[in-house]
Formats: structure tokens, sequence, C-alpha cells
């Protein structure tokens, strides 16, 4: 053997990698730990000098094949004189437990189990088995390791670094405390900022070596430290941001001067705008341009510089078309960087012209003209009887309904138009009618309303889209032609079908104890058709039945029967009494249960 050659001999120490980690191949080193077998082997180094004195290394050689030394181990597995698969598959059996059962990580007097595997802790068998020196080889010094060598191997150990990432998240969130920027916020309250807080985690490297540990060792309990975490921002970034922008920001208002209109911004309004977030270890301002948009397209407004569409209203009882009116435009991206140009400016210097153009209003006037909306087309008119919520639910409803102008195609529907039965939207308690029983609930009473818009809409000859009867008759609306709304489930929806555009016009008279009080729904349109209608009789009647219910807020009410019942809509070109189409509408009611109202029954 050359004197230049360094392999280790028989007695020597063997560095081997035992760790690694990444995403799957990042390599790493670790000491592969073999223990000589010492005095015990004597006799088995004396038959292999014999072997080979006498010419016997084909025979080691045969006699070794491909399988591990003898008396090798892989933490505490042994695999000595196996074949490489079948080392394999003991280690295997023997080892996999040890990644997939939880191991229990304490730190800062509390405690988390996780499962190895779950934190992309993996054995590489193959790796590890060759490691352990599983080859065939006519090399002496490898037949020597072959017959005395064997011992203890590390196994070789992968470390998926997204999984590991992920876990270790997870264990820092339960062990130890998340790291907190120092924030300051502008509100309508003026500049408000919140302490920095240093956080606390596990050491990465610690954590992962422990995890890697409890392959080879037998304890599953990892004892690990926490270390503080800085904040991005801490609270002298905080100040700064104070001292540098937010104070001076706040100071004062804005005003934007689009030609001769200048638009005032006051803190209380732009400050929610402004945000401050963390950049590069500050806090730098970013603006919501939105926000600042909209604030200064209702300051146009409120300067009436905001474009006016064209539309129809009642004037004098007739129709008229209300012409539009060209507004104030500008390029909010421009405005946003005058914006943020003043607001940390001083007093007196906190104000800029910015460029204006001429905003065309979405509705022309010739577009008005051309709906043709000329005469009354239809009327209809419910009445009801007193009660307070019925003054304030129909009277709101029929507010926001009156008004609305249907153009060619469009489709109508009154949950869009009256929005959520809110006290917000101006609405109160009142008996509507679920599952058969009349309960207090918000809006009650805007039914009234629907019926009314519907038999508006069933004479001028609109398209009918969606509708649905109450479930009970109620006798103070015509029976089969009429109609029940609920938020989010049931809708009253028609189709301006017509080459013209309708406006919805209403009429609200509040009842009193002594008078009832009525709702008028009026179209106004060109007359396409003359509608007529028939109703049949009542068929398929069902007998009620008596129920009493156990609830605060229930209405006894008396019985009466169910039934079906037909309705025909006819269409006849204007002045003709032959039909041109005919419509059948069939309603089921079911019977109105005679109800009795006690008191919650107790536990």
């Amino acid at each position: 053997m050359s004197t230049q050659d360094q392999r280790p001999r028989p007695d020597d120490t063997a560095e081997r990698p035992a760790v690694r980690t990444g995403a799957a191949t990042t390599g790493a080193t670790g000491k592969v730990k073999r223990e000589r077998a010492g005095f015990g082997v004597v006799l088995a180094v004396v038959l292999v000098l014999a072997l080979l004195v006498g010419g016997g290394w084909a025979t080691a050689y045969a006699m070794a094949g491909d399988k591990l030394p003898n008396g090798t181990s892989v933490a505490g597995v042994g695999i000595g004189n196996l074949t490489p698969n079948a080392a394999e598959r003991r280690l295997r059996a023997r080892l996999a437990g040890r990644v997939a059962r939880p191991i229990t990580v304490t730190a800062g007097g509390s405690s988390a189990r996780i499962k190895p595997a779950d934190a992309g802790v993996s054995i590489d068998y193959a790796a590890t088995v060759a490691e352990a020196g599983a080859a065939r080889s006519w090399d002496p010094r490898d037949l020597w390791d072959h017959y005395t060598g064997g011992g203890k191997v590390d196994p070789v150990v992968e470390v998926d670094e997204a999984a590991f990432t992920k876990a270790k998240a997870t264990l820092d969130r339960e062990l130890g405390t998340p790291a907190k920027d120092g924030a300051v916020t502008l509100g309508r309250d003026g500049v408000k900022t919140s302490a920095a807080v240093v956080g606390a985690e596990l050491d990465a490297d610690a954590l992962r070596q422990g995890l890697v540990s409890t392959v080879s060792g037998a304890s599953r309990t990892l004892d690990l430290a926490l270390g503080d975490v800085q904040p991005a921002i801490d609270d002298a970034d905080v100040q700064q941001a104070v001292d540098t922008f937010a104070n001076p920001a706040m100071s004062g208002p804005v005003t934007l001067i689009f030609g001769k209109s200048p638009v005032v911004l006051r803190p209380t309004q732009f400050g929610p705008a402004i945000k401050l977030t963390p950049q590069d270890g500050t806090l730098q301002p970013t603006l919501d341009d939105k926000a600042l948009d909209a604030l200064v397209r209702a300051g146009i407004a409120q300067r009436s510089d905001a474009p006016v569409d064209a539309t129809v209203k009642l004037v004098g009882g007739k129709p008229r078309v209300i012409p539009a009116k060209p507004g104030v435009s500008f390029d909010p991206k421009q405005v946003a960087a005058a914006f943020l140009g003043l607001v940390t400016k001083p007093e007196g210097q906190r104000q800029q012209a910015v460029s204006a153009t001429v905003a065309n209003p979405a509705i022309s006037t010739a577009q008005a003209q051309s709906w043709k909306i000329t005469e009354k087309v239809s009327t209809f008119t419910t009445y009801f009887p007193y009660a307070a919520y019925r003054n304030t639910n129909i009277g709101r409803a029929a507010h926001l309904v009156n008004g609305t102008i249907l153009k060619p195609g469009d489709t109508f529907s009154l949950n869009d138009t009256v929005g959520e039965r809110t006290r917000e939207n101006g609405f109160t308690e009142g008996w509507t009618i679920q599952n058969g029983v009349f309960f207090s609930d918000l809006g009650g009473g805007v039914s009234q309303m629907a019926t009314t818009t519907f038999n508006a809409m069933f004479f001028a000859g609109l398209q009918d889209v969606e509708h649905k009867a109450h479930s009970l008759y109620i006798s103070r609306y015509p029976v089969g032609r009429e109609a029940t709304v609920a938020w989010g489930s049931v809708d009253l929806k028609f189709k301006d079908d017509t080459p013209y555009g309708v406006l919805i016009h209403t009429n609200f008279k509040p009842a009193t104890p002594s008078s009832q009080g009525s709702v008028t729904v009026s179209m106004w349109s060109t007359k396409t058709w003359d509608i007529t209608t028939k109703t049949g009789s009542r068929y398929n009647q069902k007998p009620f039945t008596k129920r009493v219910i156990h609830k605060t807020n229930c209405e006894a009410t008396v019985g009466a029967p169910g039934f079906d019942i037909d309705v025909w809509r006819y269409f006849h070109t204007p002045g003709s009494s032959a039909v041109a189409k005919t419509e059948k509408f069939h309603t089921h009611y079911i019977p109105q249960d005679e109800v009795t109202c006690k008191a919650p029954k107790q536990g």
C-alpha cells in the first residue's frame, strides 16, 4: 500500500453523514460511532488471517457477501450480518414508531405534544444501511471490517424545513409569547399608540436537534428554553412615527380646490383612511385611496358639484322629466398624491388646487325622455286597522319605494328597494306569520306594502317574476291576489317588459285609533295593456285545528279553514275587448289554527 494512501485503517474512527435538513437533500454531517468488538474478536481475527495467508481471500469475500458487518446496530436495533433489504425492513419495523408517536416538549413552565413526523422528521433507511457498511468489496480492509467491525451506527435523519417551520410556529404559540409590533392608529379620536411587546419562542436549532435525537434515544421528552424575540417595530419606532407623521397629519384640515370649489377634509374624516404599516423596521403611512375618493366625492356632492342623473318626478300631479346636470370629476391618483403632500405640512400650507374635469351623468336628459313616462297606467289601494307598528313599518316601506324608476327591461325587487328590516333602517317590531302562527318580529306589516305593489303591477300588465302569497288568508287582502315578503328568503319581483319606463309612486295615510290607514301604489308609464281579471271559487277546503303555544311573542287567533283558489289575468290591447293573452295564478292557503297563547313552560 502506498504511503500516500490515507484511507482509515481498521482501528480508525470514520466520519459519516447522520442528519440531512431541507426539503429533502440538503446535507450536513454527523459522526457514525462504532465500538470495536475488542478482545472477544481475537479468534475471528486469527481465522481471517489464516484464510488470507492460506489463499482464502476469495473464500472470505464469498462468505461476507453484501451483508452488514457483524455486531452492527442502529439506535439499538441489531442489523449485523443482514442483507441491506433485510436490514431496511427491520429498521422500518422497529424505528418507524419513533417518528410517528408524539413526544412532549416543555418550555417556560408549559408543555405541548408533537409528532416528530409532523415536524418533517423522517429516517432515510437506505442511506442508514449504506452508512452501516452494506457493500461488497475485495478490499481486505473492508473484509476486515466485515468480520471484526460492526458497532453502533446513528440513523440518517432528514428534516423537511417547511414542515419543521410550520410545527415550530405551532409550538411557539402554545409554549411562548408572540412578539407584537408597536402600532400607531389615526381615527376620529385622534392619534392612538400601542406599545411593542417582546416575545418568547423556541430556538430553532435546539428544537431541530432535539426532535432528531428522539429517533435514536429512548426519551420522549424535550426540555427546551425560550429565547426573547424582538418586535420589528419597537417603542422608539412608534414615537418616531408619531412625531414625524401622525401628529402633524392630524393637526388640522386639508383643503383640495377643484376649480372654484374647495373641499375641506377634516382629521376626524381622513384619519381612518390613513394606516401606518411596518416597512423595513419603520412605520410608513399608506393611504386607502378608495376611502379618500369617497370622502372627496361626498364633499363635492355637498357643494352641488356632483353630476346629477336625469329622472322623472311627479310635479303638480303630472310626470315631468328632470334634466341631467354635469358635475365635477377628478383623477383619484392625482388627488391622493396631493393629499399625501399636504397632510404633514404646517397650518397655512395645507391646501392645493387639483385639476378638475367635467363629469357627465350616467342618465342623460334624452334617455329619461325616451322612457315616455306620461300617464298613470294602474293604481291600487289597501287598508289596514290601527297599530303603531303598522304606521311605522308600512309608512317606511312606502317612503323607500316611492319614486322608484324602472327602465325598460329592469326588474324590481321589494327587498332590494326597501332593504333589511332593522331599527337602523327605520323599522320596528310587528306581527309576522311563521309556520301558520303570528309572532312578533322586526318589519311586521311590510307585506301590506308587498300586496299593494303586487296589485299595482298586476293591473299595469307587468311581468310577474317572483311572488308568494301569505300562507294564511288575510281577509283585508284580495283573495288569491296578494303577496308577502321576508328578508333573505321571500321577495316580490316583477319586470318592466314594456318598451317604456315605469315610475312607481306611493301615497301613505296612517291609521288612527278611530280610522283605518291606507297605502296606495300607482304605476306611471305609457299604457301598453288593459287588464281584466276573474277570481274562481274556493275549493279543497281544509278544517282548522286548535293549538296551544307556550311563547311570550305569540298572538291568539280564531280558527279559519284553508282552501285553494285560482285567479286569471286577461291582457287586452288598449281599447279592445279581445283577449290577447291569459295568465293563471294558483294559490294554496293553509288553515288558520285556533291559537291559544300561554306563558313558556318552566324548566
